[in-house]
């Protein structure tokens, strides 16, 4: 049997083992932030978030919940909101929900969105981009997701699941690292059998929750380009790294030898700003990826005994069953 702890713990493990900038990236971001903590005044050392010392993810985080209290049941969901905590405790009516796993982030969570963003220029540089260019192109990008966020009402669902005496975690970059490992893996793989777009679509069609996301009109897509269009180098640069980056990326990609981009979601204006940079752009699907990447995660709970429920949007796929 897990704690709240021992499930937090694992979900941080995988998402640093699976960060696209590599474990010994993430230990050498970790020690120099250590370093920097160790040589604060007693004043600053007290409105720092001292967790980030060892979970460089700000936007996953357990918000309620005794650390060392034993989980057997979960319900985990894309979005959990009073709702859903409401739901929660009708479903412990039954049998006892020990945790609620929300995938995007709430609390202090979602305040610290835009620190998980300098991930980006990294995944940028790992695809030709020069790094002090990604880094400038980004910082703008992170100021802006972080007044953007300023103003929303951080705790109101994590009062509603004091209130109802729930647990309650979220897991967003620590979960969006594993698809997106998963399919960088998945399309250098397979890259014998990509020569245009509409191969890259139909291959990411292949992948359980994307089939899923077909039957109800959210599958993979082509938001720029076409299928008929070579894909050229592909880079999954849309995909972790807390929201959408920087619109002025592109021509930079473009100019680094990249053809086609695979995204989560994308807004109309960085669409236009890909296209005007010759990028193919393919959207797997927001509700689709994000299921990919809790399912990973839910996966291993189950192995290790935990009963997982699921509601808001995520397509549940155990790999730990077979599929008919």
């Amino acid at each position: 049997m897990m704690t709240i702890k021992q499930i937090y713990d694992l979900a941080i493990k995988m998402g640093i083992k699976n960060d696209l900038r590599g474990e010994r990236a993430v230990a050498k971001r970790l020690k120099k932030l250590n370093e920097k903590y160790a040589k604060l005044s007693g004043e600053e050392k007290a409105d720092f978030d001292k967790e980030s010392l060892v979970n460089p993810y700000a936007d996953s985080r357990v918000y309620c919940g005794h650390p060392a209290k034993p989980v057997k049941r979960i319900l985990a969901g894309i979005d959990i909101d009073t709702g859903e905590l409401m739901l929660a405790k009708e479903l412990s009516k039954i049998k006892p929900i020990d945790l609620v796993i929300s995938h995007h982030p709430l609390g202090c969570g979602l305040a610290g969105l835009s620190e998980v963003m300098d991930l980006q220029a990294e995944v940028y540089a790992m695809y030709g981009v020069p790094i002090h260019i990604a880094e400038s192109l980004i910082k703008p990008r992170i100021a802006e997701v972080s007044r953007s966020v300023s103003g929303s009402n951080h705790n109101k669902t994590v009062d509603a699941a004091k209130l109802l005496g729930l647990s309650l975690m979220s897991l967003h970059t620590a979960a969006d690292n594993l698809v997106a490992n998963f399919l960088k893996k998945y399309v250098e793989k397979n890259k014998s059998k990509i020569e245009i777009v509409g191969d890259l679509v139909k291959l990411l069609k292949e992948i359980p929750e994307y089939q899923e996301a077909c039957k109800i009109k959210a599958g993979p897509s082509i938001f720029a380009g076409s299928k008929e269009k070579r894909t050229g180098k592909i880079a999954l640069t849309e995909i972790t790294g807390g929201t959408s980056g920087s619109k002025d990326v592109y021509e930079k990609l473009s100019n680094a030898g990249i053809g086609t981009i695979v995204g989560m979601h994308m807004q109309e204006q960085w669409k236009n700003e890909a296209e005007k940079a010759h990028l193919s752009v393919v959207i797997a699907g927001h509700m689709s990826s994000d299921s990919l990447g809790m399912n990973l995660f839910l996966d291993e709970l189950e192995k290790r005994g935990i009963e997982v429920l699921t509601c808001s949007g995520l397509i549940r796929i155990s790999r730990n069953k077979k599929r008919k």
